[in-house]
């Protein structure tokens, strides 16, 4: 297959590999090469006529664009401008899941285009390896976190963790120890102040952590005893805290927190847990032409799925939901929860235009690279990734999960500050798929799906699962289930790749002033 058509009512096709002059699209001689990924023009468009695909417009051209040619952000123009008013209506159709059962009344099958989820998979309960807490969460990893409420004692922290490892270096039991440092805890005012102590007061609750350290300095403004009555009641066994102006030596008294941690959570164990506990958060990154046909449908299959089998999946980056924001609120299940989403994305809207940073101007220079052209596009691409499933819940930023299902989360598209927030809310590992490439890594497992296979060829230390597949004529069928094998998988203690270079790090959400 060389090119798509995703819906029928579009007027461009999209690549899927490198095409050249003279090749043949829908009937139409290319007058250009078309590098993968980009749209081909399949009817002559006059200056000002909307580009369609996915069914819907994703801008207006600028200029006329001859049949066979290349349309790309040189020459299209966002349609988006301003605040907009939202009305509900709910659509009335349903989806079935990969079980054969349905979601409910008030959902719909993929509308805006790209892979749908027809594959029946056997219809028999789904667990994987997990570490039941006794919260009642479970985490699919047993590490031990050292936590600094302040940037002022991030070399404090590597040096605890040197040490310990120098005086057990035999370590087993648990999967990691690990230190995520950050810049905050100090300076910080409103918002910033209280979006740092949530969101490391949301790790300390993580499940994937067995044990925590809490370091902090002693004079930073995220003091140690407000930090502790905001994190609450804790298993003191598993989770120490200490000021190190009020230890003589803070090196060795964190040495000794982390072994009587260690002592405790090196004697966890895996049990099998019901699929209907994961809480696993979508996103995407360095997107290209084919991130809405290939990988983020793949999440979509994967998340109704999920779903379907009482599980819960997260999506986020609010200004990649513009210009889609409909296709959402439409699937809420009631008026509550689209208001609330509303809000989400108005909110957000008001941040870039108090900022006085254009609100629509999104895709990056890698974007548009691989194809991307203008905000709409890339939105109708990156929610592709949530399926059809029904809204059950909406997030503020550093906000935990408290409904199952599919839920909505307030955060910024960047890739780490993005995946941080999942993690944050509970998920227990993050797919994030890409175009372009990317080695980074969150504090909970960052599985990266390739949209094509090139990419997935040219960075085996960078991406677990290739979905470039789907555009080589293999079928959704086919890789919707291995894809869900590997996911489970995974949870159950399979590394990716992030894990096994010890790419961990954590970015915090910051708006305001610094003092």
């Amino acid at each position: 297959m060389k090119y798509i058509k995703i819906n029928p009512a579009d007027n461009v096709a999209v690549a899927l590999q490198d095409l050249s002059k003279g090749d043949v699209v829908e009937g139409v001689v290319l007058s250009m090469d078309i590098p993968r990924g980009h749209k081909i023009v399949l009817s002559a468009l006059k200056a000002g006529d909307n580009v369609i695909k996915y069914g819907f417009p994703i801008g207006h051209v600028t200029r006329d664009a001859a049949a066979g040619t290349m349309v790309d952000h040189s020459c299209i123009k966002t349609n988006l401008e301003g605040l907009l008013e939202y009305k509900y209506e709910p659509l009335d159709y349903v989806i079935n899941d990969m079980n054969g059962r349905k979601e409910g009344s008030k959902c719909f099958s993929t509308p805006q285009g790209g892979a749908k989820n027809t594959s029946p998979l056997q219809n028999t309960p789904y667990t994987f390896k997990g570490y039941r807490r006794a919260d009642g969460q479970v985490g699919v990893r047993n590490q031990i976190w050292v936590i600094p409420t302040v940037g002022c004692v991030n070399g404090i922290c590597e040096q605890i963790i040197a040490r310990f490892r120098a005086e057990v270096p035999d370590v087993t039991g648990v999967d990691a120890i690990v230190h995520f440092p950050h810049n905050y805890g100090c300076s910080q005012l409103g918002d910033d102040h209280e979006n740092t102590r949530k969101v490391l007061s949301d790790m300390v609750h993580h499940p994937n952590a067995g044990g925590v350290l809490v370091v902090s300095l002693g004079c930073e403004n995220n003091q140690l005893d407000a930090f502790r009555e905001l994190v609450g009641p804790v298993d003191e066994s598993r989770v120490k805290m200490f000021a190190c102006q009020k230890v003589k030596d803070e090196v060795e008294y964190g040495v000794q927190c982390l072994k009587e941690i260690y002592a405790v959570a090196s004697r966890d164990v895996r049990v099998d847990v019901p699929v209907s506990e994961l809480r696993v958060g979508l996103k995407c990154g360095g997107s290209d032409g084919l991130s809405g046909i290939t990988a983020n449908p793949l999440l979509g299959v994967f998340s109704d799925w999920l779903v379907a089998q009482g599980g819960t999946t997260i999506l986020t980056e609010v200004p990649e939901m513009f210009g889609a924001e409909t296709i959402l609120m439409n699937r809420c299940q009631d008026e509550a929860t689209f208001d609330k989403t509303v809000s989400l994305i108005n909110d957000f809207k008001e941040y870039f235009m108090k900022q006085g940073m254009p609100v629509y101007e999104n895709p990056s220079p890698g974007n548009k690279a691989g194809g991307i052209s203008t905000l709409e596009e890339k939105s109708l691409g990156c929610t592709q990734k949530c399926g059809g499933s029904i809204v059950r819940g909406v997030l503020k930023y550093a906000e935990r999960l408290s409904v199952k299902g599919l839920n909505l989360l307030s955060a910024p598209g960047n890739d780490l500050v993005a995946s941080t927030a999942l993690g944050a809310s509970g998920c227990q590992l993050v797919l994030f798929t890409t175009g372009r490439g990317t080695p980074f890594g969150s504090f909970v497992p960052t599985m990266k799906i390739s949209t094509n296979t090139p990419l997935y060829e040219a960075k085996p230390t960078w991406i677990d699962f290739n979905a470039g597949v789907l555009a080589q004529d293999e079928p959704m069928d086919s890789v919707a289930p291995r894809f869900i094998d590997y996911v489970l998988a995974v949870a159950s203690g399979e590394s990716v790749n992030n894990e096994k270079h010890g790419i961990r790090e954590i970015a915090i959400f910051k708006q305001g002033v610094t003092l």
